[in-house]
């Protein structure tokens, strides 16, 4: 279970955003609470709600962003409409809003069952309503409500991880990392953070003696190579940035990489593909993590990334499956052997066989976390659809580019 406070707005855009899903028979309003005399009328308004909430936030100035709108969310049915409704009362409870004006709206809308809620961050008393490690105190009060001990859950989790097979750190790092876990190394052992604390450490004594006993299953690797080869046909292998959809059929920017191929691996075979990129530029190398078989490799173990990436001749333009387009030659590989610059010059890429240096991998953060479930040695991704825009933000470049070149200041980008 997961718990996300989205980006702050300086209105109360949240109460239409949840009514509007409402109307629309997406949602449903499970509660609406402390709004004083409003609750007693017939036929409210979202803009009576939106105008109490207001009246009650005038009364700190100094509140630039009075709202505060969050999403608790369930791996797929899990947790009923009633069940997360009484969590997200408790975790109001917890984070200090309990007695605020506040509505929980249960959206049906997704694969994963969530719950939004709305209110105000000013008190009654016209104080904000403290928010001093938000983030991290959201995830230890959803804990403390569904029972989750974080270290205990962090125990097990790097045991599982130290079931694999693998032949390198950065490859465990990967295993945990896959699970929503950051790590760091510090005095001879990786510290592993979630939730945004330190929750655990291993040793690298105890990592390197795991590494000391990898080796290659033979025979896995080819019949994951003819998995491919049977496939490739039907599944595009082009590997495409996967931004997350936004309101009105817009993408936000790319977070990673995917392929229609890939996501076939990860569903039916439980195998697992993390490309290697940054900055939005084409990735120049992958690993692959077999749950099945609990097994980490290395591209070079499978075939080079030109290999992987070919589309087939037979392969469908785009992947309904995937719900992404497919890019242009020259965003992904122009030839095998060469890649394009930014400034339009072709260089050797860069050796595909490598793993990501530690400043080069992008670890998960408790932002985005993916849970990656182990059942009858198996995997499945759960990245809950909740990454939504409803707030008063304007594009940085757009409008705050010239005005950098005003101030001349250097713009972020040049482009």
């Amino acid at each position: 279970m997961i718990v996300k406070i989205l980006p702050p707005s300086t209105t109360f855009k949240g109460v239409r955003y949840n009514t509007n899903k409402v109307d629309k028979d997406k949602g449903e309003l499970m509660k609406v609470a402390n709004f004083g005399a409003l609750q007693a009328l017939q036929n409210v308004r979202p803009k009576d709600y939106v105008n109490y909430l207001e009246a009650q936030s005038a009364a700190s100035i100094r509140t630039k962003y009075p709202q505060i709108h969050a999403v608790i969310s369930c791996k797929g049915r899990s947790h009923s409409r009633e069940e997360l409704t009484a969590i997200a009362e408790e975790w109001l409870k917890g984070m200090g809003y309990g007695e605020q004006p506040y509505l929980l709206v249960f959206h049906k809308d997704t694969a994963n069952n969530h719950v939004h809620i709305v209110s105000t961050r000013v008190g009654r008393d016209g104080k904000k309503i403290n928010d001093s490690f938000e983030k991290i105190r959201a995830y230890e009060v959803l804990n403390r409500i569904v029972g989750v001990d974080e270290k205990q859950q962090t125990d097990k989790d790097i045991e599982k991880a130290l079931d694999y097979s693998f032949s390198t750190r950065a490859q465990f790092m990967m295993v945990l990392e896959a699970q929503g876990y950051s790590l760091k190394l510090s005095d001879g052992e990786y510290q592993i953070s979630r939730y945004g604390k330190r929750q655990g450490a291993i040793s690298l004594e105890q990592m390197d003696a795991k590494i000391g006993t990898f080796s290659k299953d033979i025979d896995r690797l080819a019949q994951l190579r003819a998995v491919f080869a049977k496939y490739r046909g039907q599944y595009d292998p082009a590997v495409v940035h996967a931004p997350a959809p936004l309101p009105g059929n817009r993408l936000s920017a790319p977070s990673g990489y995917t392929s229609a191929m890939a996501q076939m691996l990860l569903d039916k075979f439980g195998v697992q593909i993390i490309f290697h990129g940054k900055d939005g530029k084409p990735p120049y190398g992958y690993t692959i993590i077999d749950h099945s078989r609990k097994m980490v490799y290395k591209a070079k173990d499978l075939m080079p990334l030109a290999e992987f990436i070919t589309p087939s001749e037979n392969t469908p333009e785009i992947s309904a499956k995937a719900n992404i387009t497919k890019p242009t030659v020259k965003e992904l590989v122009s030839r095998p052997e060469e890649t394009f610059t930014e400034s339009g010059y072709v260089q050797s890429p860069k050796d595909d066989l490598a793993e990501p240096t530690e400043k080069e991998r992008k670890s998960l953060s408790e932002e985005t976390i993916t849970v990656t479930d182990y059942v009858h040695g198996t995997t499945t991704q759960w990245i809950p659809n909740i990454q939504i825009d409803i707030s008063d933000d304007i594009d940085d470049e757009a409008i705050h580019g010239r005005n950098r070149r005003r101030k001349r200041k250097s713009r972020t980008n040049t482009r």
